[in-house]
């Protein structure tokens, strides 16, 4: 039987299209961007304090480095900054094509590397878009192309298996790795999201290898076991669901974040916590986030 549970108001954040939440252990905070307002935001949940800071340009992504600061994936390119986003310095010889296509969601890996993929603007998947690793001595590969819109990644804890969400696809895809360099080998689906039913968005592991998928337009954030089968979803009232982080004590509490963009008035009445931050205790805990410069053990 599958498992439901209720989520409540963390944050009134009121992102527009607010994404990939990650926890920062060391300091305490939950970090998470508005990706079109260029906003780069954190939030001390002990005691309310925020901060924010602008990117400059739409901002895909946000990770943190083994050095106390971020790595972010800009509209256009790669860019490191201080703990507090001072000092945001861009990662020189790469850059995309910002009129047609930009960076979405993307975190660092076990390997040390901060790994993002790309999207068309008009999200039909044309042009296509590509997911790219950028390694700690500023070198940025293609991992590979053909990509509809680029979302959520996540790896497991022996480094073996990459779960990987193309929204366009309505899959979420599991390839071979290499424990040791994190080479990309065999593709295969992992789960499929029927078309009237969502589309799959950001996800996270937790500590059992379970995958938390968002699924925007369904107001759901669901929960499948390494074999595929759903066996949890958090019902949220803000059906535009992105994506989702263990945090706080214990990283017992997950964190799912929301977006307001493209609703209509009448849609945004409906939903008057759309773009806010949700928390839920779902009885398993999470795992620290993987660092930029550093490999996991």
């Amino acid at each position: 039987m599958t498992r439901i549970l209720d989520a409540e108001v963390a944050v009134p954040a009121q992102s527009q299209l607010g994404e990939g939440p990650v926890w920062d252990p060391d300091r305490g905070l939950l970090w998470w961007v508005d990706i079109l307002a260029g906003h780069v935001h954190s939030i001390d949940p002990s005691t309310g304090a925020r901060t924010r800071f602008d990117a400059g340009d739409p901002v895909g992504a946000v990770g943190l480095t083994s050095a106390g600061g971020l790595v972010l994936a800009l509209v256009d390119g790669f860019a490191l900054a201080g703990a507090d986003g001072q000092d945001l310095t861009r990662v020189p010889g790469f850059i995309i094509d910002r009129t047609a296509i930009r960076f979405n969601d993307g975190k660092p890996d076990p390997w040390g590397n901060f790994c993002a993929g790309t999207m068309a603007w008009n999200e039909n998947g044309n042009p296509p878009g590509s997911l790219y690793r950028l390694t700690p001595d500023g070198a940025v590969c293609e991992l590979f192309g053909a990509v509809g819109l680029s979302n959520g990644l996540d790896w497991t804890d022996d480094r073996r298996l990459f779960y990987y969400a193309d929204s366009t696809s309505g899959r979420v895809d599991l390839f071979d790795t290499d424990p040791d360099t994190g080479t990309l080998g065999a593709r295969r689906p992992f789960v499929t999201v029927p078309e009237a039913d969502g589309i799959p968005d950001g996800l996270t592991l937790d500590a059992e290898g379970c995958v938390w998928l968002a699924v925007w337009g369904a107001g759901e954030l669901r929960r499948f076991t390494p074999d595929g089968r759903l066996d949890t979803v958090v019902r949220l009232p803000a059906r535009q669901v992105t994506s989702a982080a263990f945090g706080g004590p214990g990283l017992g509490t997950l964190y799912i974040t929301c977006a307001w963009d493209g609703l209509s008035p009448a849609d945004r009445a409906d939903q008057p916590h759309a773009g806010d931050i949700f928390a839920c205790t779902p009885g398993v805990t999470g795992r620290p986030p993987y660092l930029f410069g550093k490999t996991s053990q």
